[in-house]
């Protein structure tokens, strides 16, 4: 699975103790015995897992080991981390039944549409060198995001297993539909379900054997002396790879530009989870990975599983850390499972096909259970900070359903944002206790002013949505100096660059100093920000209005121009 990032890679990077310096490697003998077991272990856990997910998201069997296929071998050519699984995924099968047609035809050329723009999305992202893409998705709203979906899988695959067919995208329909249906449970299908539970949460990560293996060993074996059907027990059905051909479907403009609007929100899950995942394993053993090579690697993952009508393909941190637990030590273990698979494909398919619907319903419930914590959340309240994020993005994915809800809690945060920086918190400055620092007067009791200047630092970078503002707090501050000053110094630290509504805005400021015969000084301009705004010198706006220099330094500057004592300022550079 992969939307566990939220929680467990999380773990890992809140403990320095997981990581190392780079390991030194074993001899080439040695690591391709352990890539070769290492694949043969994480092959058991990663069909049953395709297969389940390729239910959920209301597709055939065989999308999902297209997919495996395609995500084991391509990444294992171009991607960066030596431990990334690349496979079907829980989250992305979620969007995927969320988005795509009710009709079985229409549905699965839908969705193989879907997984190529996303592939294509991420190729272009790729080739822009935009590796920090996933950044658009706050950690706190992937957290909410990944606990609302976790809990909406769960219900989704309760309502497999006991029989109940939910009309419903979001959890709490889903739940009181369940509830209103309870007379009607398939009390045989519970049976099974229970008891694949059971033993997935017995064995868990303990045992040797994947243990989702071992519940599907079970449900074929029982179907040999129980008639599944007798009891009303669908079970997977054929899973024909025969048919799979490849090719796009013939959509219109109109249906590509609708498909690539929701590949944009696939595209972004799967890179923040996938990315969360190779960084949480890069970090524990000191290994270098490239955010850039692994967008190209996932977009020719998915290009390629969605010319094949297969599903979509992201590094989960599960299959991630069953590959590291076994011994893997390059993307060769990725290949090894890919011969164990296609072995399983040739001469069990069959087989395979009379496993118990119920038994994959209980993996997937298994696969998403570790995320359904709710200590997850717990860092937001000690810190009281993104607390509203983290509970809207889960809500979102609750009320809204699965992209819908993704969408909406995109949209929270990038709000929040926005309301954040355009909030106009201005502080004046003084020096401290005579040293080369100048720090918020209101804060610190034994900081001064200088006599003459007042500085003033507009806390937030400024752009278009908040200059505006910010300078209206700075003038209602300089209004409150006496005696009049004759310099005020804006402090632009917080400003990495300007845009042009920031640059029209204080060259106005400056020419209303003027007509004050107050003047203005900027100091401490980033470089852009300083090259940007020599490009727009003018009389109100002069050349020497435009520092680089410290606040120290500036003051020391103007005191100087103008004759004044330094007020025992010392030479050094200070704040």
């Amino acid at each position: 699975m992969t939307i566990d990032t939220g929680h467990a890679a999380a773990a890992h990077l809140q403990d320095p103790s997981h990581y190392a310096s780079p390991e030194a490697a074993p001899p080439r003998s040695l690591r391709l015995a352990k890539d070769a077991l290492a694949g043969v272990s994480i092959a058991g856990l990663l069909l049953p897992e395709a297969v389940a997910y390729a239910g959920l998201a209301n597709l055939p069997p065989q999308a999902g080991v297209v997919a495996l296929l395609a995500g084991l071998l391509v990444y294992a050519a171009l991607g960066s981390s030596r431990f990334a699984i690349v496979s079907a995924t829980s989250s992305s099968a979620a969007v995927l039944a969320a988005t795509v047609s009710a009709v079985p035809g229409a549905r699965l050329a839908a969705a193989a549409a879907l997984v190529a723009a996303a592939g294509g999305l991420f190729l272009l992202a790729g080739v822009a060198r935009l590796g920090g893409v996933s950044d658009f998705i706050a950690k706190p709203v992937l957290r909410g995001f990944a606990f609302g979906l976790a809990l909406t899988i769960a219900l989704k695959q309760i309502s497999s297993i006991v029989g109940v067919k939910s009309r419903f995208p979001d959890a709490p329909r889903i739940a009181y539909e369940l509830l209103l249906q309870a007379p009607q449970w398939n009390l045989h299908s519970v049976g099974v379900g229970a008891v694949a539970l059971a033993i997935l949460f017995a064995l868990g990560r303990r045992a040797r054997i994947p243990a989702t293996l071992v519940v599907i060993v079970l449900g074929i074996g029982a179907g040999y002396w129980i008639d599944w059907h007798r009891w009303g027990i669908p079970i997977v059905g054929d899973i024909d790879l025969r048919n799979v051909h490849f090719g796009l479907p013939a959509f219109q403009r109109t249906e590509w530009l609708e498909t690539v609007e929701l590949a944009f929100a696939l595209m972004l899950i799967l890179y923040a989870e996938s990315y969360g995942s190779i960084r949480t394993f890069a970090l524990k053993h000191g290994d270098g990975v490239s955010a850039n090579r692994d967008l190209l690697a996932f977009g020719a993952a998915n290009v390629a599983s969605g010319l094949l009508q297969g599903m979509p393909v992201g590094a989960g941190y599960s299959a991630t850390s069953a590959n590291e637990a076994a011994g893997a030590q390059t993307r060769l273990a990725g290949v090894a499972a890919v011969f164990v698979i296609a072995l399983i494909v040739s001469f069990l398919l069959p087989q395979l096909a009379r496993t118990p619907e119920p038994v994959l319903a209980a993996i997937v419930i298994y696969a998403v259970s570790h995320s359904i914590d709710p200590g997850v959340f717990r860092p937001y309240w000690v810190w009281q900070r993104d607390r509203l994020l983290a509970m809207a993005a889960l809500a979102a994915v609750l009320v809204f359903g699965v992209l819908h809800g993704l969408l909406a809690a995109i949209a929270v945060s990038l709000f929040l944002t926005l309301r954040s920086l355009s909030v106009p918190v201005v502080s004046v400055l003084g020096r401290l206790r005579g040293s080369h620092d100048f720090v918020d007067i209101a804060a610190h009791a034994d900081a001064r002013p200088i006599d003459g200047i007042v500085i003033v630092r507009p806390e937030v970078p400024l752009f278009f949505a908040n200059v505006e503002r910010v300078l209206s707090e700075a003038r209602a501050r300089i209004g409150t100096q006496v005696p009049t000053p004759h310099t005020v110094m804006l402090s632009l630290e917080e400003s990495p660059d300007v845009d042009s509504t920031s640059i029209e805005a204080l060259r106005i400021f400056a020419a209303e100093l003027r007509s004050r015969a107050q003047t203005l000084v900027l100091a401490r301009l980033k470089p852009r920000a300083l090259a940007a705004l020599g490009r727009a010198v003018d009389d109100t706006l002069p050349a020497q209005a435009l520092r680089e220099l410290s606040v120290d330094e500036c003051v020391q500057s103007v005191l100087d121009g103008r004759g004044a004592p330094a007020n025992d300022n010392p030479s050094a550079s200070g704040a």
